[in-house]
């Protein structure tokens, strides 16, 4: 076979997609990142922007079964999995990367269920990707959670039920891992644009409904996340370099959730500067998100944390030391009750000349105006706002 007929064939694959209405959701994403062919690779793999797909694998395969493993991977960029999902696969990789499949799997089935564009691979007749309907309208976590239960139930990993133990390609999270915050950061903005340039196409062409399409666009727009783990991660990745893990004494925060993680332990951690609001809109949402940050200071521990309390105007500062940080969300007394203005934190920091490691912002996010970047790196805690877009620091959106 002629050397470069699978990059052809990949080519024809991904026009024909972008082309077809019945995918035209997925047209710009389908075009981002690098396609590349090689003889290493033993199926296709992504790692949340590029494409990878084994010389062995494309020829194998006939013109429907590549267009359906070529939106398969790039369902997987759509859906952010590789980044979202991350938790899930330092958990437990094989039941992340069965999770993640039958999400995309199920999605493309029902987009084109006479299989005219795209059909899954199949061998002797027999489908070899990841393919149950009981999990129609799941999002990963849910699967996730409901393998993991039926795994411990049938006696231990490799038993969970499924129909191929592994489908029919593989994903990069080490790949997904090696990028920078600010890379990541872009990618999600870059995916954010492709989405929402074919969401305009869809709607162009079929209006707004309640397709296969429609019902994934929530998840597409707006993944839904473990927000403590993710707050836990941002916090921990500015004090790198200053901690280490200890196995030797499981962290016992994270154990109710059946997570087993390591203490952290270290010589010095800094300050971190939680800035929540306290304007008319949030009430117990605070609290909840008050005793995840106990929680989370308790392992990573801070030489200190100041709460912030602020409306249109900062209305309270308290100071925790590493010792007193058990205590606060029985301690501290949350004061406001405005409007809601960002910007008086950042002037608050400058005027009392705090110098925090990190500053954890949470907030509804209905707001005129973002405040100043001050070059420290802060994460946006953004409650019941999904459109909520902070115009610097990262951003995690909570659903209460």
């Amino acid at each position: 076979m002629n050397q470069m007929q699978a990059e052809r064939r990949l080519q024809r694959a991904k026009v024909s997609l972008v082309r077809n209405p019945m995918f035209s959701l997925w047209s710009a994403v389908l075009l981002m990142g690098d396609t590349s062919v090689d003889d290493d690779t033993p199926t296709a793999c992504t790692d949340g922007r590029n494409e990878k797909y084994g010389r062995a694998f494309v020829d194998s395969l006939n013109d429907k079964e590549l267009c359906f493993v070529v939106l398969h991977e790039c369902l997987h960029k759509a859906f952010r999995h590789l980044t979202t999902w991350k938790g899930l696969y330092k958990s437990d990789p094989k039941l992340a990367n069965q999770a993640c499949d039958h999400v995309i799997n199920i999605l493309i089935t029902d987009t084109d269920p006479s299989e005219s564009v795209c059909a899954m691979p199949r061998r002797d007749g027999v489908k070899i990707g990841l393919l149950d309907y009981r999990f129609r309208d799941m999002h990963t976590k849910q699967i996730f959670d409901i393998l993991k239960e039926e795994q411990q139930k049938n006696g231990g990993p490799g038993n969970a039920r499924q129909e191929s133990p592994d489908g029919f390609d593989t994903h990069d999270w080490e790949g997904a891992g090696a990028r920078s915050s600010e890379a990541e950061e872009k990618l999600g903005q870059e995916i954010d644009q492709a989405l929402r340039q074919g969401k305009i196409a869809h709607e162009k062409t079929h209006g707004k409904g309640t397709s296969a399409l429609d019902r994934a666009l929530d998840e597409l727009m707006y993944p839904k996340v473990d927000w403590r783990r993710e707050m836990r991660d941002f916090i921990s990745t500015v004090y790198s370099g200053r901690e280490f893990a200890s196995w030797r004494r499981p962290s016992r925060r994270w154990l109710a959730q059946d997570i087993y993680m390591p203490s952290l332990t270290s010589e010095r951690m800094g300050a971190l500067l939680s800035a929540n609001d306290t304007s008319g809109s949030i009430a117990k949402e605070l609290r909840v998100f008050i005793g995840a940050m106990k929680d989370i200071c308790e392992d990573v521990r801070p030489d200190r944390v100041d709460m912030v309390y602020w409306d249109t105007k900062v209305c309270g500062h308290e100071v925790y030391e590493s010792h007193e940080v058990h205590n606060i969300h029985t301690d501290t007394k949350p004061v406001g009750g405005g409007g809601t203005d960002p910007t008086c934190v950042s002037q608050f920091v400058k005027d009392k000349k705090l110098e925090p490691e990190c500053i954890i912002m949470f907030t509804d996010g209905y707001v005129g105006s973002w405040g100043e970047d001050l070059g420290i790196p802060t994460l946006w805690c953004i409650v019941n706002n999904k459109r909520a877009k902070p115009t610097f620091g990262r951003t995690i959106h909570i659903e209460m």
